[in-house]
């Protein structure tokens, strides 16, 4: 029999277009994570990251969570969830005021924060983040802890991440209809970003590319925190879809050929493999098995990466990612996974590129330890972090402007260069 979960235990929940995974952790004494039981199923009720089917995708829910309590022996009452559909929007606020070079003081602080909550404007979006990132002290950035020093001036930048309002309280909804407590809502790559890259990476600036099955998320990373964010709704899904069409076979064996016979690089001898193509009407009991070269898979998946890298090209040259802070960029979600795909983003986008895993968690499964499930650990971070919220000092249900222009993301990473 199941017992209660003790105190100190995390329940991360990942709702995707693919799959439902969730993962229950403990805190251990030194302060490491314990992976406890994870559970997992098919997502059939998100498009696009969004929930389109609350029934079937609440049911997915269900069973995952069961099937990582069953696991952990322990019945859980709330997780942490989350959020990756389009829509995201990062931004920075900044406030700053006269100290008149006395010492900074808790209450100084207080101040400045509560400030900083006002400096948001109101637009009609969804606040999922608004947490202080950096201090500033008469105009010098990267002041991580600023109580006791002196200062004129002192400033803080307010890391907001938002979302439509209308995705996030079905996810909401539909989580709560499993009889399951949201502990909070987490932006997908401020998640991700904690799981798979270092602090120095993302004080220097990195790009994250998470490839999930409906949607890429490109975020970017600087000063020790997200300051760009943009969505395409491209995803591993289409590669799928793409082999399903071209070769008339259904999408669960189009995602098998994927997975087993697929590459994002092309060699000669592709030309000379054999791969079998259960076409849709042998399933019926009518015609025969085909065959296609493996040439001819790759043809197919290489002509689809063309068009999502072109569009990671773009959402990188608008986000400003360029000149020596531009040239390192991590791959992850289960668009990650196609063989030799880190090789092609590197020619394509002209940069250096890995693969980002999940890292950091004491007893994590092997099959949960790729770069699909590193949004998933990355909850659990954040879980155990739970840094400080502006929404905590203010009604919960904050909006936010949607960002005018990428000024404030150039300024930030020309001050992560300067001050890192």
């Amino acid at each position: 029999m199941a017992k209660v979960a003790p105190e100190g235990l995390i329940t991360a929940l990942d709702i995707g277009s693919s799959k439902v995974s969730a993962m229950i952790v403990q805190k251990g004494d030194g302060g490491e994570l314990i992976v406890l039981g994870t559970g997992q199923r098919e997502s059939r009720g998100v498009k696009r990251g969004y929930i389109a089917d609350m029934a079937t995708t609440e049911a997915a829910v269900r069973e995952a969570v069961e099937q990582a309590e069953r696991i952990a022996g322990i019945n859980i009452e709330n997780v942490w969830v989350g959020f990756s559909a389009g829509g995201l929007v990062s931004d920075v606020a900044e406030v700053e005021f006269e100290l008149g070079g006395h010492r900074v003081e808790q209450q100084d602080i207080d101040a400045l924060l509560a400030a900083g909550r006002n400096s948001i404007d109101p637009q009609g979006r969804m606040v999922l983040h608004a947490q202080p990132a950096l201090y500033t002290l008469d105009g010098l950035t990267g002041v991580k802890t600023p109580l006791g020093l002196h200062a004129d001036r002192l400033g803080v930048h307010i890391h907001v991440v938002a979302a439509d309002g209308s995705p996030v309280r079905n996810l909401d909804l539909c989580v709560r209809s499993a009889h399951l407590e949201v502990k909070s809502i987490i932006a997908s790559p401020v998640a991700t970003g904690l799981a798979c890259l270092s602090d120095e990476e993302r004080e220097l600036g990195v790009a994250l590319v998470e490839m999930g099955a409906g949607i890429t998320n490109v975020s970017l990373f600087a000063g020790g925190m997200l300051v760009g964010l943009t969505s395409i709704p491209i995803g591993a899904q289409d590669i799928t879809d793409d082999i399903a069409s071209a070769f008339g076979t259904r999408r669960q064996n189009a995602e098998r050929m994927k997975c087993f016979h697929g590459s994002a690089n092309a060699s000669p001898r592709d030309n000379h493999d054999m791969i079998p193509v259960m076409p849709i009407s042998a399933e019926d009991g009518a015609g025969e098995g085909a065959q296609i070269t493996k040439a001819q898979l790759i043809s197919v998946i290489r002509q689809r990466l063309e068009h999502q890298m072109s569009e990671v090209r773009n959402a990188l040259s608008t986000l400003k990612f360029e000149g020596p802070v531009g040239r390192q960029v991590v791959l992850t979600g289960g668009g990650a996974e196609l063989k030799g795909i880190a090789d092609y983003a590197q020619q394509a986008l002209g940069r250096s590129v890995r693969i980002g895993r999940p890292r950091g968690l004491t007893a994590l499964p092997e099959a949960h330890g790729g770069p699909a499930f590193a949004t998933l650990a990355g909850l659990a971070f954040y879980a155990a972090t739970d840094p400080i919220d502006l929404r905590g000092i203010a009604p919960q249900r904050t909006i936010v402007h949607r960002p005018k222009g990428i000024g404030m993301v150039r300024k930030l990473i020309q001050a992560a260069r300067a001050n890192y």
